[in-house]
């Protein structure tokens, strides 16, 4: 999708055109594929489904991963990282697969599809804060007021299971919380320390790596052997190579084309088409305390999205020193 051979490795540094319409098209895959993740992932670990939860992150990490390493081979990308490099591929590719995506897999035996998608939108959030601490700098009052804005959300998302008592539904949304943190720590040390892998080499180690620490679990829980049933199996599927695969270029490709603040609004698309694909196609109800939680998560998303905005136009704008 986009892809020129051999050349996979090399930084894009020229400007980008605002609307680019590959990159369009590729922003448009990542819309769609990564609103309906969650539906799958809820496909394949609701009751009866045959998948227990981290058995369906094992088999995906270790299948999207050879796929990927194997993708880069045909390209002609370098396969061995430094050792720099593989420890901040398994530093990220832990936090990100076994520990966030695992307890996303956990949560959705309990949580609508809909409402993890919600949850996990506050990936951005932590985002914020994370660098907010790394940077030894005061937050703006922009950003406390979109992180509270968020929390409300999130607040709201979990009152339904709060008022019933529901024990299940409010651990599985206090670990979305936590993914959402783990997902978050992940991408920052992805950011800070960068590996000169191409993003697919890149991608197929900490599939791997994802692997290790699925398997890990699988053996310290003792999960059962998967008896997956057939959209059970196709969910599965979906996750390796649309989730997995074909997602993840495109994610690359609208980077490399659009700017970064058009890219990153699939933060604020994909928990709405999840709602949406979820009540389509399981039924999963749309309360009032479902749309105001989504208001006010997506509302502090944007909030933190327009502080960060804001904060580099001003220190674009500040005279140099030099």
């Amino acid at each position: 999708m986009g892809d020129t051979p051999g050349h996979e490795e090399i930084t894009i540094a020229t400007k980008k055109p605002a609307l680019d319409p590959v990159g369009l098209v590729n922003l448009a895959v990542v819309y769609v594929v990564w609103s309906s993740t969650y539906l799958a992932i809820r496909i394949a670990v609701r009751e009866g489904a045959g998948f227990p939860p981290f058995t369906l992150g094992l088999l995906r990490m270790l299948a999207a991963g050879i796929l990927l390493l194997i993708w880069g081979k045909i390209r002609g990308s370098r396969l061995i990282p430094t050792r720099k490099e593989f420890l901040v591929l398994m530093g990220s590719g832990l936090l990100l697969w076994p520990i966030a995506n695992g307890l996303v897999n956990w949560a959705e035996q309990h949580a609508d599809s809909g409402i993890a998608a919600l949850t996990v939108a506050s990936a951005p959030i932590w985002t914020a804060l994370i660098e907010t601490i790394l940077d030894r700098r005061a937050p703006s009052l922009r950003l406390i007021l979109s992180l509270l804005t968020g929390f409300s959300g999130i607040v709201l998302l979990s009152m339904p299971s709060l008022l019933a008592g529901a024990t299940a539904d409010t651990l599985a949304i206090l670990a979305l919380l936590f993914a959402s943190f783990c997902w978050s720590g992940g991408s920052v040390l992805q950011s800070r320390r960068p590996v000169g892998l191409s993003p697919r080499v890149s991608s197929g180690f900490q599939h791997m790596i994802g692997g290790a620490g699925f398997l890990l679990i699988v053996l310290l829980l003792q999960e059962p052997k998967p008896n997956p049933t057939p959209s059970a199996w196709l969910a599965w599927g979906f996750l390796v190579v649309f989730g997995s695969f074909i997602a993840f270029t495109a994610f690359v490709i609208s980077l490399q084309r659009l700017p970064i603040r058009v890219t990153m609004t699939y933060a604020y698309v994909n928990p709405v088409g999840a709602m949406i694909l979820g009540a389509m196609i399981l039924q999963e109800p749309i309360t009032l305390w479902t749309l105001g939680g989504a208001f006010f998560v997506l509302l502090g998303v944007v909030g933190v999205f327009r502080d960060r905005f804001v904060e580099h136009a001003q220190s674009a704008s500040r005279p140099s020193t030099k």
